[in-house]
């Protein structure tokens, strides 16, 4: 199965989107399992360099790299902040642009939960007020939108670690 061509397109020799493909200038901004996470930690709340450090389990340079990255991109923006005692750091927290990702981030979660998990994967993802699953679906139906201060985290009770 697959999507069909509008009349001037099918004749796929004929044309060709080369450098243009959308999904491949997304595969390259999050070329790495590193950047992904990064975007992934974001979402859920973690903003400091070492705990992103920490959360990842990658080193500080691939961090680094990661949020240089995210932030030419304008994927994530630094906003200063200041402990007592000590220097000036930046957090990293989305920009309109990173939280726009929220449903290719699901989807890819959605598609690991069925198809990479055996059933039984480690998080939910549901509606805050009404505890419904969140689910990411191709459609031509208008559904409004759920932005991620409207979705809670569960740990899934069936899950236990491989």
């Amino acid at each position: 199965m697959a999507m069909k061509f509008e009349e001037r397109l099918r004749d796929r020799d004929a044309w060709s989107i080369g450098d243009g493909c959308s999904a491949g200038r997304v595969l390259d901004l999050l070329s790495t399992k590193t950047v992904f996470l990064v975007v992934r930690e974001c979402f859920y709340g973690t903003t400091r360099f070492d705990d992103f450090v920490a959360r990842i389990g990658t080193s500080a340079p691939a961090v680094s790299r990661a949020l240089k990255q995210l932030k030419a991109a304008g994927i994530v923006a630094p906003v200063l902040y200041r402990e007592p005692g000590s220097r000036a750091r930046d957090e990293y927290r989305l920009t309109e642009a990173g939280q726009d990702l929220l449903p290719v981030f699901l989807s890819l979660m959605q598609w690991g939960d069925t198809y990479l998990q055996e059933g039984r994967p480690p998080l939910s993802f549901v509606e805050t007020d009404t505890g419904r699953p969140i689910r990411v679906r191709v459609t031509a139906d208008a559904a409004p939108e759920t932005m991620c201060d409207d979705i809670e985290i569960r740990l899934n009770p069936a899950w236990r670690r491989g």
